[in-house]
């Protein structure tokens, strides 16, 4: 017999919900096009959801979690597919997020990323960065890159993940997939490892810390593709991300290694497309070329969007421009991309909600 969970977790998959929450004195909810929806159930005590999380956890697993820790980890039923779990104490009681993980890995033209993204991966060497906040589908567009690789090219691919979402069965390629926590200690440890394992890409779940940073630095220097995803929203914040986390005597070499051999920078939105029934990522894209390199190396990192502006033969794009030609193809909801954007003088025409644009005063004095 299934854990009881399971019940809910096949409910909101059903529905298309993307993630399934537990939080005491709330019926579960379900994220269904960005927005919760309570299941039809009662209102969960902290006993209840505790019994329910506790059927799914190893005890080592649950070991951890008694002993305070938030615990990030997989989850993979039969009946109910593969889910990232993430288990929390708050004020209230337990709480606990579920993230449905596709049954199989999209590709780029189901994803719908441009044909930019899989030319990235033509290059054998260099760091590509994939962000975004939480929950914008990095790990996704991270999963289709990988298995791109490994149905194109004989590499040696090894991940770094917190925890393994998407499983890739090697194919061309030889796919070592490794977890924090099981399989390694940290995200660092795991790249110091790696680097001597014969790699030809290494993917780092998150570059959190500067010893991560740094270690995915020297893998990208020394000849390695590497690939690895930031909680910052657009190129600029992304270098400026990382030059920040460098002590002061190495900022310089920083923007050295940045301008020589950072590839791309993917920072991703996902939106509710225009019907409302599914999301879509939009991206911005910056490609690292002579005038870009330029910039970083001379501390004007904030002149980068104009060049990306400018750039859109080569494959560039900025979020406002995406986001735009996204509304007027109609792929995604034109409030949803308002709320989004950054001139959102662009979008106003385009808004249906008129509660979201800014109040005219139009009382005479």
């Amino acid at each position: 017999m299934g854990a009881r969970i399971n019940a809910f977790l096949k409910l909101g998959r059903q529905q298309g919900g993307s993630d399934i929450h537990f939080a005491v004195g709330l019926p579960p909810l379900i994220r269904l096009y960005g927005e919760l929806t309570p299941i039809k159930y009662r209102d969960l005590t902290d006993r209840e959801i505790e019994e329910l999380l506790q059927e799914i956890l190893t005890p080592e697993q649950s070991e951890l979690f008694q002993q305070g820790n938030d615990l990030d980890i997989a989850y993979q039923d039969a009946e109910v597919g593969r889910f990232r779990v993430n288990l929390f104490r708050k004020i209230t009681g337990l709480g606990a997020t579920f993230r449905a993980i596709a049954p199989r890995i999209p590709t780029f033209k189901e994803l719908g990323l441009p044909d930019t993204v899989e030319k990235f991966l033509h290059d054998t060497q260099g760091l590509i960065l994939v962000t975004g906040a939480t929950g914008t589908g990095k790990s996704t567009t991270l999963a289709c890159m990988i298995d791109w690789l490994n149905t194109n090219r004989r590499y040696n691919i090894i991940t770094l993940e917190d925890p393994i979402e998407y499983v890739h069965k090697s194919n061309q390629s030889l796919v070592i997939q490794r977890a924090v926590g099981p399989h390694v200690s940290s995200f660092a440890t795991g790249l110091r490892a790696a680097l001597r394992e014969d790699p030809d890409v290494i993917l780092v779940g998150e570059l959190r810390d500067t010893e991560t940073i740094s270690m995915a630095m020297t893998a990208a220097e020394t000849g390695h593709l590497v690939l690895g995803t930031l909680h910052t929203s657009n190129a600029v914040k992304t270098l400026d991300r990382i030059i920040d986390a460098m002590p002061v005597e190495q900022k310089n070499l920083t923007r050295s290694f940045l301008a020589q051999h950072l590839n791309a920078v993917i920072s991703q939105k996902l939106l509710r497309t225009a019907d409302g029934r599914y999301r879509k990522a939009v991206l911005e894209i910056m490609i690292n070329n002579n005038a870009i390199g330029n910039l970083i190396m001379t501390n004007k990192i904030f002149q980068i969007p104009s060049v990306v502006h400018t750039s859109r033969d080569a494959g560039m794009q900025l979020m406002d421009t995406a986001l735009l030609e996204a509304v007027q193809k109609k792929e995604v909801d034109p409030d949803d991309a308002y709320v989004h954007a950054t001139d959102k003088r662009l979008f106003q025409r385009y808004v249906t909600n008129p509660d979201l644009l800014p109040q005219v005063n139009l009382a005479v004095s």
